[in-house]
Protein backbone atom coordinates (compact mmCIF):
# COMPACT_ATOMS: atom_id res chain seq x y z
CA UNK A 1 0.00 0.00 0.00
CA UNK A 2 3.06 2.26 0.92
CA UNK A 3 4.33 2.20 -2.52
CA UNK A 4 1.47 2.54 -4.38
CA UNK A 5 0.75 5.83 -2.42
CA UNK A 6 4.61 7.17 -2.85
CA UNK A 7 4.70 5.93 -6.70
CA UNK A 8 1.13 7.72 -7.44
CA UNK A 9 2.60 10.69 -4.94
CA UNK A 10 5.95 10.84 -7.50
CA UNK A 11 3.50 10.68 -10.58
CA UNK A 12 2.38 13.32 -9.40
CA UNK A 13 5.16 15.79 -8.55
CA UNK A 14 6.67 14.58 -11.96
CA UNK A 15 3.86 16.24 -13.47
CA UNK A 16 3.96 19.18 -11.87
CA UNK A 17 7.51 19.45 -12.18
CA UNK A 18 7.03 19.59 -16.07
CA UNK A 19 4.30 22.08 -16.07
CA UNK A 20 6.25 24.73 -14.24
CA UNK A 21 9.90 25.71 -13.66
CA UNK A 22 9.12 27.62 -10.42
CA UNK A 23 7.71 24.85 -8.04
CA UNK A 24 10.78 23.02 -7.40
CA UNK A 25 11.51 24.12 -3.63
CA UNK A 26 7.65 23.76 -2.91
CA UNK A 27 7.77 20.22 -4.16
CA UNK A 28 11.29 19.54 -2.35
CA UNK A 29 9.78 20.90 0.85
CA UNK A 30 6.67 18.47 0.69
CA UNK A 31 8.72 15.56 -0.51
CA UNK A 32 11.18 16.14 2.70
CA UNK A 33 7.94 16.21 4.58
CA UNK A 34 6.52 13.12 3.17
CA UNK A 35 9.86 10.90 4.11
CA UNK A 36 9.95 13.18 7.29
CA UNK A 37 6.44 11.64 7.84
CA UNK A 38 7.13 8.13 6.63
CA UNK A 39 10.63 7.75 8.87
CA UNK A 40 8.51 8.62 11.70
CA UNK A 41 5.75 5.75 10.69
CA UNK A 42 8.93 3.50 10.58
CA UNK A 43 9.99 4.15 13.93
CA UNK A 44 6.61 3.66 15.51
CA UNK A 45 6.95 -0.03 13.64
CA UNK A 46 10.45 -0.56 14.96
CA UNK A 47 9.04 0.62 18.72
CA UNK A 48 6.09 -1.70 18.15
CA UNK A 49 8.42 -4.34 17.03
CA UNK A 50 11.11 -4.07 20.01
CA UNK A 51 7.74 -4.25 22.14
CA UNK A 52 6.22 -7.32 21.11
CA UNK A 53 9.95 -9.07 21.26
CA UNK A 54 11.42 -7.57 24.33
CA UNK A 55 8.64 -6.59 26.64
CA UNK A 56 8.90 -8.62 30.23
CA UNK A 57 5.56 -10.00 29.34
CA UNK A 58 3.53 -11.04 26.56
CA UNK A 59 1.76 -8.23 24.92
CA UNK A 60 -1.81 -7.63 23.10
CA UNK A 61 -0.49 -6.82 19.95
CA UNK A 62 -4.51 -5.72 19.28
CA UNK A 63 -4.29 -3.55 22.51
CA UNK A 64 -1.11 -2.47 22.14
CA UNK A 65 -2.33 -0.85 18.51
CA UNK A 66 -5.48 0.66 19.89
CA UNK A 67 -3.62 2.12 22.50
CA UNK A 68 -1.66 3.99 20.27
CA UNK A 69 -4.19 4.80 18.08
CA UNK A 70 -6.29 6.45 21.11
CA UNK A 71 -3.14 7.79 22.62
CA UNK A 72 -2.60 10.08 18.92
CA UNK A 73 -6.11 11.08 18.93
CA UNK A 74 -6.37 12.02 22.93
CA UNK A 75 -2.90 14.38 22.68
CA UNK A 76 -5.19 16.34 20.31
CA UNK A 77 -7.51 17.46 22.62
CA UNK A 78 -9.93 15.92 25.63
CA UNK A 79 -13.14 15.13 22.92
CA UNK A 80 -11.13 12.84 20.32
CA UNK A 81 -11.03 9.15 20.55
CA UNK A 82 -10.93 6.03 19.40
CA UNK A 83 -13.88 3.96 19.74
CA UNK A 84 -14.08 0.13 19.46
CA UNK A 85 -16.71 -1.79 17.97
CA UNK A 86 -18.20 -2.13 21.50
CA UNK A 87 -17.83 1.52 22.49
CA UNK A 88 -19.31 2.66 19.36
CA UNK A 89 -22.19 0.56 19.89
CA UNK A 90 -22.65 1.83 22.96
CA UNK A 91 -22.67 5.58 21.84
CA UNK A 92 -25.16 4.63 19.04
CA UNK A 93 -27.58 3.66 22.14
CA UNK A 94 -27.04 6.61 23.89
CA UNK A 95 -27.82 8.53 21.50
CA UNK A 96 -31.05 7.31 21.28
CA UNK A 97 -31.93 7.78 24.82
CA UNK A 98 -31.27 4.41 26.70
CA UNK A 99 -28.05 2.41 28.15
CA UNK A 100 -26.63 0.87 31.09
CA UNK A 101 -24.64 2.70 33.25
CA UNK A 102 -24.31 5.47 36.16
CA UNK A 103 -25.93 8.27 34.24
CA UNK A 104 -22.94 11.20 34.05
CA UNK A 105 -21.42 12.57 31.42
CA UNK A 106 -17.41 13.15 32.19
CA UNK A 107 -14.61 14.91 30.44
CA UNK A 108 -11.05 15.18 31.29
CA UNK A 109 -9.30 17.95 33.01
CA UNK A 110 -5.31 18.00 33.93
CA UNK A 111 -5.75 13.84 33.82
CA UNK A 112 -8.18 13.52 35.95
CA UNK A 113 -12.06 12.69 35.01
CA UNK A 114 -14.58 15.37 35.87
CA UNK A 115 -18.38 15.34 36.21
CA UNK A 116 -19.95 17.65 33.34
CA UNK A 117 -23.03 16.46 34.90
CA UNK A 118 -25.22 14.00 36.57
CA UNK A 119 -28.39 13.34 33.98
CA UNK A 120 -31.45 13.70 35.44
CA UNK A 121 -33.37 10.53 37.85
CA UNK A 122 -29.86 8.30 37.07
CA UNK A 123 -28.18 6.00 40.01
CA UNK A 124 -25.36 9.12 40.18
CA UNK A 125 -27.79 11.95 40.42
CA UNK A 126 -30.08 10.13 42.86
CA UNK A 127 -26.97 8.82 44.90
CA UNK A 128 -25.70 13.04 44.90
CA UNK A 129 -23.01 13.14 42.24
CA UNK A 130 -22.50 16.70 41.27
CA UNK A 131 -21.32 18.61 38.24
CA UNK A 132 -17.88 19.92 38.56
CA UNK A 133 -16.80 16.77 41.18
CA UNK A 134 -13.65 14.72 40.37
CA UNK A 135 -13.83 10.88 40.25
CA UNK A 136 -10.46 9.92 42.05
CA UNK A 137 -11.33 6.36 41.91
CA UNK A 138 -13.53 3.80 41.15
CA UNK A 139 -13.45 0.42 42.97
CA UNK A 140 -10.20 1.51 44.48
CA UNK A 141 -7.77 2.05 41.40
CA UNK A 142 -6.63 5.03 40.75
CA UNK A 143 -8.13 7.07 37.31
CA UNK A 144 -5.40 9.40 37.53
CA UNK A 145 -3.14 8.61 34.19
CA UNK A 146 -5.96 6.48 32.54
CA UNK A 147 -7.34 7.83 29.21
CA UNK A 148 -10.97 9.05 29.40
CA UNK A 149 -12.14 6.02 27.77
CA UNK A 150 -10.31 3.81 30.25
CA UNK A 151 -12.00 5.35 32.80
CA UNK A 152 -15.56 5.30 30.88
CA UNK A 153 -14.79 1.32 30.38
CA UNK A 154 -13.98 0.97 34.27
CA UNK A 155 -17.31 2.95 35.35
CA UNK A 156 -19.31 0.38 32.99
CA UNK A 157 -20.29 -3.08 34.23
CA UNK A 158 -23.43 -5.36 34.54
CA UNK A 159 -27.00 -3.57 35.59
CA UNK A 160 -27.58 -4.59 39.76
CA UNK A 161 -24.05 -4.44 40.42
CA UNK A 162 -22.29 -1.97 43.02
CA UNK A 163 -19.47 0.38 42.18
CA UNK A 164 -17.58 2.55 44.65
CA UNK A 165 -16.15 6.06 43.17
CA UNK A 166 -14.19 8.14 45.31
CA UNK A 167 -15.32 11.79 44.67
CA UNK A 168 -13.04 15.20 45.38
CA UNK A 169 -15.12 17.89 45.71
CA UNK A 170 -14.89 21.57 45.48
CA UNK A 171 -15.04 22.83 49.59
CA UNK A 172 -14.99 19.47 50.57
CA UNK A 173 -11.72 18.89 53.06
CA UNK A 174 -11.21 14.96 52.12
CA UNK A 175 -12.03 13.06 48.81
CA UNK A 176 -15.22 10.54 49.91
CA UNK A 177 -16.75 7.34 48.72
CA UNK A 178 -20.19 7.13 46.68
CA UNK A 179 -21.77 3.79 46.43
CA UNK A 180 -23.71 3.12 43.37
CA UNK A 181 -25.99 0.26 41.41
CA UNK A 182 -25.27 0.27 37.78
CA UNK A 183 -28.67 0.94 36.06
CA UNK A 184 -30.19 0.58 32.69
CA UNK A 185 -30.66 4.75 31.92
CA UNK A 186 -33.56 5.37 29.82
CA UNK A 187 -33.50 9.48 29.19
CA UNK A 188 -36.62 11.05 28.91
CA UNK A 189 -34.90 14.26 27.38
CA UNK A 190 -37.65 16.25 28.30
CA UNK A 191 -39.87 16.79 31.29
CA UNK A 192 -42.67 19.76 31.72
CA UNK A 193 -44.87 21.08 34.24
CA UNK A 194 -46.70 23.55 35.06
CA UNK A 195 -45.99 26.42 38.32
CA UNK A 196 -48.60 28.79 38.10
CA UNK A 197 -49.35 29.64 34.85
CA UNK A 198 -45.64 29.72 33.95
CA UNK A 199 -44.46 26.17 31.71
CA UNK A 200 -41.14 24.88 32.99
CA UNK A 201 -39.51 22.73 30.52
CA UNK A 202 -36.64 20.84 32.35
CA UNK A 203 -34.42 19.48 28.96
CA UNK A 204 -32.00 17.10 30.43
CA UNK A 205 -30.29 15.74 27.04
CA UNK A 206 -29.69 16.06 23.52
CA UNK A 207 -31.22 12.52 22.45
CA UNK A 208 -33.08 11.31 19.20
CA UNK A 209 -36.10 12.28 21.36
CA UNK A 210 -35.48 15.70 22.12
CA UNK A 211 -37.27 17.70 20.19
CA UNK A 212 -40.48 15.66 19.85
CA UNK A 213 -40.52 15.25 23.82
CA UNK A 214 -40.34 18.84 23.53
CA UNK A 215 -43.46 19.42 21.37
CA UNK A 216 -45.14 17.44 22.76
CA UNK A 217 -44.81 18.64 26.20
CA UNK A 218 -45.11 22.35 25.54
CA UNK A 219 -48.64 21.04 23.56
CA UNK A 220 -49.86 19.62 26.61
CA UNK A 221 -49.00 22.14 29.31
CA UNK A 222 -50.66 24.88 27.24
CA UNK A 223 -53.87 22.62 27.13
CA UNK A 224 -53.56 22.12 30.81
CA UNK A 225 -53.73 26.07 31.40
CA UNK A 226 -56.55 26.22 28.63
CA UNK A 227 -55.07 27.93 25.62
CA UNK A 228 -52.20 29.79 25.50
CA UNK A 229 -53.66 33.14 26.59
CA UNK A 230 -53.21 32.15 30.10
CA UNK A 231 -49.36 31.23 29.74
CA UNK A 232 -47.24 33.82 31.24
CA UNK A 233 -44.35 32.23 29.98
CA UNK A 234 -42.22 29.33 29.44
CA UNK A 235 -38.55 28.77 31.41
CA UNK A 236 -36.13 26.49 29.52
CA UNK A 237 -33.85 24.04 32.36
CA UNK A 238 -30.89 23.70 30.77
CA UNK A 239 -28.81 22.86 34.13
CA UNK A 240 -26.91 19.75 34.08
CA UNK A 241 -27.36 18.98 30.32
CA UNK A 242 -24.18 17.62 29.06
CA UNK A 243 -25.08 18.17 25.20
CA UNK A 244 -25.85 15.77 23.07
CA UNK A 245 -26.89 16.08 19.24
CA UNK A 246 -25.95 19.16 17.06
CA UNK A 247 -29.00 18.44 14.79
CA UNK A 248 -31.47 18.27 18.48
CA UNK A 249 -29.86 21.70 19.28
CA UNK A 250 -30.67 23.30 16.47
CA UNK A 251 -34.19 22.11 16.01
CA UNK A 252 -34.62 23.40 19.82
CA UNK A 253 -33.60 26.59 18.76
CA UNK A 254 -35.75 26.98 15.72
CA UNK A 255 -38.73 25.69 18.34
CA UNK A 256 -38.03 28.83 19.97
CA UNK A 257 -36.94 31.11 16.60
CA UNK A 258 -38.85 32.91 14.00
CA UNK A 259 -35.72 33.65 11.87
CA UNK A 260 -31.89 34.12 11.85
CA UNK A 261 -28.75 32.66 12.26
CA UNK A 262 -29.04 29.86 15.11
CA UNK A 263 -25.54 28.60 14.97
CA UNK A 264 -22.35 28.35 12.52
CA UNK A 265 -19.50 26.23 12.57
CA UNK A 266 -16.08 26.24 10.77
CA UNK A 267 -13.36 24.01 10.41
CA UNK A 268 -9.64 24.07 9.27
CA UNK A 269 -10.93 24.16 5.49
CA UNK A 270 -13.21 27.49 5.16
CA UNK A 271 -15.11 25.22 3.06
CA UNK A 272 -16.52 23.28 5.27
CA UNK A 273 -18.26 25.77 7.08
CA UNK A 274 -21.89 25.92 7.91
CA UNK A 275 -24.97 28.09 8.83
CA UNK A 276 -27.93 27.08 10.51
CA UNK A 277 -30.61 28.93 10.42
CA UNK A 278 -34.54 29.34 12.15
CA UNK A 279 -37.31 28.68 9.73
CA UNK A 280 -40.99 30.77 10.07
CA UNK A 281 -42.78 29.23 13.53
CA UNK A 282 -42.38 29.61 17.07
CA UNK A 283 -44.08 26.72 19.50
CA UNK A 284 -44.72 29.53 21.98
CA UNK A 285 -45.99 32.41 19.81
CA UNK A 286 -43.68 34.97 21.62
CA UNK A 287 -44.17 34.21 24.82
CA UNK A 288 -41.28 35.48 27.19
CA UNK A 289 -38.34 32.77 28.00
CA UNK A 290 -36.00 32.28 30.55
CA UNK A 291 -32.97 30.29 30.07
CA UNK A 292 -31.61 28.20 33.15
CA UNK A 293 -27.68 27.63 32.41
CA UNK A 294 -24.50 26.43 35.00
CA UNK A 295 -21.50 24.83 35.42
CA UNK A 296 -23.29 21.38 33.64
CA UNK A 297 -24.58 23.30 30.69
CA UNK A 298 -22.11 22.17 27.98
CA UNK A 299 -22.33 21.59 24.24
CA UNK A 300 -25.93 21.62 22.28
CA UNK A 301 -27.14 23.04 25.66
CA UNK A 302 -24.80 26.17 25.16
CA UNK A 303 -25.64 26.46 21.43
CA UNK A 304 -29.26 26.94 22.28
CA UNK A 305 -29.04 29.36 25.00
CA UNK A 306 -26.59 31.49 23.02
CA UNK A 307 -28.69 30.90 20.06
CA UNK A 308 -32.01 32.56 22.31
CA UNK A 309 -29.61 35.06 24.13
CA UNK A 310 -27.79 36.31 20.83
CA UNK A 311 -31.64 37.17 19.50
CA UNK A 312 -32.89 38.75 22.41
CA UNK A 313 -35.47 35.75 22.29
CA UNK A 314 -34.57 35.19 26.28
CA UNK A 315 -33.54 35.94 29.32
CA UNK A 316 -30.40 33.46 30.24
CA UNK A 317 -30.24 33.19 34.05
CA UNK A 318 -28.19 31.10 35.94
CA UNK A 319 -24.15 30.37 36.37
CA UNK A 320 -21.66 30.65 33.59
CA UNK A 321 -21.76 27.05 31.15
CA UNK A 322 -19.02 24.54 30.85
CA UNK A 323 -17.50 26.13 27.90
CA UNK A 324 -17.54 23.10 25.10
CA UNK A 325 -17.21 24.82 21.61
CA UNK A 326 -16.56 22.41 19.55
CA UNK A 327 -17.64 19.71 17.13
CA UNK A 328 -16.97 16.12 17.20
CA UNK A 329 -17.53 14.19 14.16
CA UNK A 330 -18.31 10.00 14.38
CA UNK A 331 -16.30 8.43 11.49
CA UNK A 332 -16.65 4.91 11.43
CA UNK A 333 -13.88 2.34 11.34
CA UNK A 334 -13.00 -1.08 9.01
CA UNK A 335 -13.94 -3.01 11.51
CA UNK A 336 -17.01 -1.95 13.10
CA UNK A 337 -15.01 0.92 15.11
CA UNK A 338 -14.91 4.36 14.93
CA UNK A 339 -13.08 7.36 15.82
CA UNK A 340 -14.65 10.95 17.66
CA UNK A 341 -12.96 13.63 15.93
CA UNK A 342 -12.96 17.12 16.77
CA UNK A 343 -13.83 18.69 13.20
CA UNK A 344 -15.18 22.07 13.51
CA UNK A 345 -15.59 24.77 16.42
CA UNK A 346 -19.23 26.28 17.03
CA UNK A 347 -20.12 30.16 17.03
CA UNK A 348 -23.08 31.51 18.10
CA UNK A 349 -25.13 33.93 15.63
CA UNK A 350 -23.07 37.01 16.91
CA UNK A 351 -19.97 35.34 15.93
CA UNK A 352 -18.50 34.29 19.43
CA UNK A 353 -16.98 31.33 20.21
CA UNK A 354 -17.84 29.48 23.77
CA UNK A 355 -14.85 27.31 23.81
CA UNK A 356 -13.30 27.82 27.45
CA UNK A 357 -15.50 31.17 27.98
CA UNK A 358 -18.85 29.89 28.17
CA UNK A 359 -22.31 31.66 27.93
CA UNK A 360 -22.12 34.15 30.51
CA UNK A 361 -26.16 34.75 32.08
CA UNK A 362 -27.54 37.91 31.56
CA UNK A 363 -27.97 37.34 35.28
CA UNK A 364 -25.58 36.47 37.25
CA UNK A 365 -27.99 33.97 39.93
CA UNK A 366 -26.10 31.34 42.00
CA UNK A 367 -27.85 28.23 43.44
CA UNK A 368 -28.59 27.98 47.23
CA UNK A 369 -28.43 25.23 49.41
CA UNK A 370 -32.35 24.26 50.23
CA UNK A 371 -33.00 25.61 53.24
CA UNK A 372 -34.50 23.77 56.29
CA UNK A 373 -37.90 23.95 57.00
CA UNK A 374 -38.66 26.42 59.57
CA UNK A 375 -39.90 24.97 63.30
CA UNK A 376 -43.10 25.88 64.98
CA UNK A 377 -40.65 27.21 67.46
CA UNK A 378 -40.19 30.32 64.54
CA UNK A 379 -43.32 30.99 64.26
CA UNK A 380 -44.33 34.29 66.20
CA UNK A 381 -46.72 34.17 68.97
CA UNK A 382 -48.82 37.07 68.23
CA UNK A 383 -51.33 37.87 65.24
CA UNK A 384 -49.55 39.06 61.98
CA UNK A 385 -52.24 40.67 60.11
CA UNK A 386 -55.26 42.69 61.04
CA UNK A 387 -57.03 39.75 59.70
CA UNK A 388 -55.82 38.08 62.68
CA UNK A 389 -57.55 39.98 65.06
CA UNK A 390 -60.72 39.21 66.78
CA UNK A 391 -63.64 41.22 65.77
CA UNK A 392 -61.87 43.13 62.97
CA UNK A 393 -64.30 44.62 60.55
CA UNK A 394 -64.83 42.61 57.50
CA UNK A 395 -63.53 44.15 53.85
CA UNK A 396 -66.59 45.57 51.68
CA UNK A 397 -64.61 46.33 48.61
CA UNK A 398 -64.42 43.09 46.85
CA UNK A 399 -66.56 41.10 45.70
CA UNK A 400 -66.85 37.17 46.68
CA UNK A 401 -65.63 36.36 43.31
CA UNK A 402 -62.97 39.29 43.88
CA UNK A 403 -61.58 37.87 47.02
CA UNK A 404 -61.42 34.11 45.56
CA UNK A 405 -58.67 35.41 42.88
CA UNK A 406 -56.74 37.39 45.84
CA UNK A 407 -56.67 34.49 47.70
CA UNK A 408 -55.50 32.68 44.74
CA UNK A 409 -52.47 35.04 43.47
CA UNK A 410 -51.42 35.20 47.33
CA UNK A 411 -51.47 30.88 47.46
CA UNK A 412 -49.40 31.51 44.24
CA UNK A 413 -47.17 33.73 45.99
CA UNK A 414 -46.68 31.51 48.76
CA UNK A 415 -46.07 28.45 46.03
CA UNK A 416 -43.48 30.38 44.79
CA UNK A 417 -41.76 31.43 48.20
CA UNK A 418 -41.61 27.94 49.76
CA UNK A 419 -39.98 27.34 45.97
CA UNK A 420 -37.11 29.52 46.71
CA UNK A 421 -35.97 27.54 49.26
CA UNK A 422 -35.41 24.36 46.97
CA UNK A 423 -34.66 25.85 44.18
CA UNK A 424 -33.59 29.91 44.09
CA UNK A 425 -32.54 29.96 40.45
CA UNK A 426 -36.10 28.18 39.32
CA UNK A 427 -37.68 30.50 41.49
CA UNK A 428 -35.93 33.86 40.39
CA UNK A 429 -36.95 32.60 36.59
CA UNK A 430 -40.57 32.63 37.47
CA UNK A 431 -40.52 35.82 39.39
CA UNK A 432 -38.89 37.63 36.14
CA UNK A 433 -41.84 35.92 34.12
CA UNK A 434 -44.17 37.12 36.46
CA UNK A 435 -42.97 41.04 36.85
CA UNK A 436 -42.68 40.64 32.51
CA UNK A 437 -46.65 39.45 32.69
CA UNK A 438 -47.47 42.50 35.50
CA UNK A 439 -45.85 45.28 32.99
CA UNK A 440 -47.47 43.46 29.83
CA UNK A 441 -50.62 43.57 31.91
CA UNK A 442 -51.25 39.73 31.77
CA UNK A 443 -52.96 37.89 34.54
Amino acid sequence: MNKLFMAALGGTIAGVMMTSQFTGPLIAQETAKVKSTYEQLDLFGDIFERIRSAYVEDVDEGQLIESAINGMLTSLDPHSSYMPPSDFDSMQVQTRGEFGGLGIEVTQENGFVKVVSPIDDTPAANAGVMAGDFITKVDGDNTLGLTLDEAVEKMRGPVGSEIIITIAREGVDEPFDVSIIRDTIKIKAVRARNEGNTVVLRVSSFTDQTYVNLQDSIAKRIEELGGEENVTGFVIDLRNNPGGLLKQAILVSDAFLDKGEIVSTRGRDTRDSERFNATQGDLTNGKPIVVLINGGSASASEIVAGALQDHHRAIVVGTRSFGKGSVQTIMPLQGEGAIRLTTARYYTPSGRSIQKLGVSPDILVEQRPPSEEATSDDEPASPRFESDLRGSLTNDSLTDDERKLLEEERKEQEDAAKLRDQDYQLSYALDILKGLSVIGGQK
